[in-house]
């Protein structure tokens, strides 16, 4: 079952209304010039809730957009953070929190600002040994745990509570990011995400990823497939490491469930996209449930304080995630004093 799996995902290119497609154009290599810090270069409101946050990453040697959601209340109290990651596309393309779900309107009464990067399209959001030649210079991982949330503090006059959430590319970046930051963060949430990268199921995950849609080198980002790199970021070998954080984690069985019909609001009738969504996705998903019964147990065993939802159907799909971060977020709020 599991060979047959990875050589699916060996053989996609993708799922129509899942995590990403190719962002138009390629990120830019990394500055040869010496490092500059870290800064705010702009916060600019564009609605009641929404601002775009610009901030200069001194470690990739370039300008990061943030999307943040404010909260509207009235309460003029510090609120927590949420930082919610899309997927594979970074939010380049047109497949993210924003555009697919409800989540402005979700928010929009809810005591917590939500920053989403905008960029890292296939870089797992960690720290790449090399520049890639195609994906350029990604240093995430420095950038979201180090650079990125003192200014965020500052800039958004926060309470210091942070969590952080992400869906199937970011569902494995957002372990390894509490593990090489460990009192950030809260709570974690999975969504769809898959925690082994040191096994062949996961690498092969990995590969349709970063080779097969983003054309990157995966040996830029860990070195050789069975080096020490890839061990160091497998979550599932080091989820002691997450004790003292509340993990949640989501997945489906990838059987076509409420989400996959023509009628269904992101498949509007295209028998295309549906059977994409329910073949691609559907085997996508099936891998990651086998990612996540692997990571349950392993963080089960280390006593980490963990809540699996296991959808009896579904795809690896944007709907689905929806519900995930609507069902996870009172618990999330709860972790984070947003209640």
């Amino acid at each position: 079952m599991v060979a047959g799996v990875c050589a699916l995902l060996l053989a996609g290119s993708g799922v129509a209304g899942t995590a990403g497609a190719d962002p138009e154009t390629a990120a830019p290599k990394g500055p040869s010039t010496a490092q500059l810090p870290a800064r705010v270069v702009a916060l600019t409101s564009v609605g009641p809730q929404e601002s775009l946050l610009e901030v200069y990453s001194g470690a990739m040697g370039r300008t990061i957009a943030l999307n943040v959601l404010r909260p509207t209340t009235d309460d003029d109290r510090p609120a927590p953070v949420l930082y919610l990651l899309n997927g594979a596309g970074g939010g380049e393309d047109s497949a993210t929190w924003r555009v697919k779900t409800d989540y402005e309107k979700f928010f929009a009464d809810k005591r917590v600002n939500v920053v989403t990067p905008v960029g890292g399209a296939f870089s797992y959001y960690t720290d790449w040994q090399r520049d890639d030649p195609v994906l350029g210079r990604n240093k995430w991982q420095t950038f979201l745990t180090e650079e990125l949330p003192p200014l965020v503090d500052k800039a958004l006059n926060t309470s210091g509570a942070n969590a952080i959430a992400g869906i199937s590319m970011s569902g494995t970046s957002v372990f390894n990011l509490a593990i090489a930051a460990p009192k950030l963060y809260r709570s974690v949430a999975a969504y769809s995400g898959c925690a082994r990268t040191s096994d062949p199921l996961g690498q092969a995950y990995i590969r349709t990823v970063i080779g097969d849609r983003g054309r990157g080198d995966i040996t830029n980002m860990w070195g050789p497939l069975d080096g020490p790199g890839w061990r160091a970021n497998d979550p599932f070998l080091h989820a002691s490491a997450l004790k003292g954080v509340k993990v949640y984690m989501t997945s489906g069985s990838g059987l076509p469930g409420r989400y996959d019909t023509l009628d269904a609001r992101l498949i509007n009738g295209d028998p295309a996209v549906l059977l994409d969504q329910v073949v691609m996705g559907g085997v996508i998903e099936a891998a990651v449930r086998s990612c996540t019964t692997q990571m349950e147990q392993a963080l089960k065993a280390a006593n980490v304080d963990t809540e699996v939802i296991s959808r009896p159907l579904g795809t690896h799909s944007w709907e689905y995630w929806q519900q995930d971060l609507h069902t996870t977020w009172p618990m999330i709020a709860k972790d984070l004093g947003a209640s």
